[in-house]
């Protein structure tokens, strides 16, 4: 059976909206977009080239599947360590709406969430992989469904913006299994999902 693996950048701050560019998520009036870009060095190219070695499914949201969609069927070398997975291994969007994708390899999920999810998680071979996708996380960990995150924490504060992790979310342990700072000050750590927290005083 596969793990659920979700990679997910964030700010100090816990914001999660827009890494990747100015446009890529406006919602809520939101101008800071591309906030990830400046740190992008090689240390943060060879963990997510790691991340896409493992990679056997994409499950994503609409609107990050959208993202995606428009920028790497373009990218056609064989040899690219990200768009060779994307655009070969199977891509699974969760939507209510969207009904005719033209990205090849999709499929559209539009069922019971759980069902559907645990099934994908039987039957992938090697990790199913949610990249971004904030909505749908949080989905995910309402049902407890996600087992491995990798998060990156850029340093830097916004201020406003979509939180990973909003008010109101599944109270849940994670256990840590590795980690490392990037030359730029990304902190990437890897958690495992370890049931409910305990409590105590001090």
């Amino acid at each position: 059976m596969g793990k659920l693996v979700l990679t997910s950048f964030v700010t100090l701050d816990g914001v999660h909206q827009a890494p990747g560019g100015p446009g890529e998520d406006t919602r809520g009036g939101f101008g800071q977009g591309g906030w990830s870009v400046p740190y992008g060095d090689e240390d943060f190219g060879a963990f997510v080239t790691g991340v896409f070695d493992r990679v056997g499914a994409f499950l994503l949201g609409r609107r990050t599947y959208e993202i995606f969609a428009s920028y790497w069927p373009e990218k056609t070398d064989p040899e690219d360590p990200i768009a060779s997975p994307l655009n070969t291994l199977p891509k699974y969007v969760v939507s209510r709406t969207l009904t005719d994708p033209s990205w090849a390899g999709t499929t559209v999920l539009g069922g019971d969430l759980a069902k559907e999810v645990t099934a994908l998680k039987e039957r992938t071979d090697g990790e199913l992989q949610v990249h971004g996708s904030g909505d749908l996380a949080a989905s995910l960990f309402d049902l407890g469904l996600i087992d491995t995150v990798h998060l990156l924490t850029f340093p830097v504060v916004l201020g406003a913006g979509r939180q990973l992790f909003p008010q109101g979310v599944r109270p849940t342990a994670f256990r840590h299994t590795g980690g490392h700072v990037t030359a730029a000050g990304v902190s990437i750590q890897t958690y495992d999902r370890a049931g409910s927290p305990s409590y105590g005083s001090y």
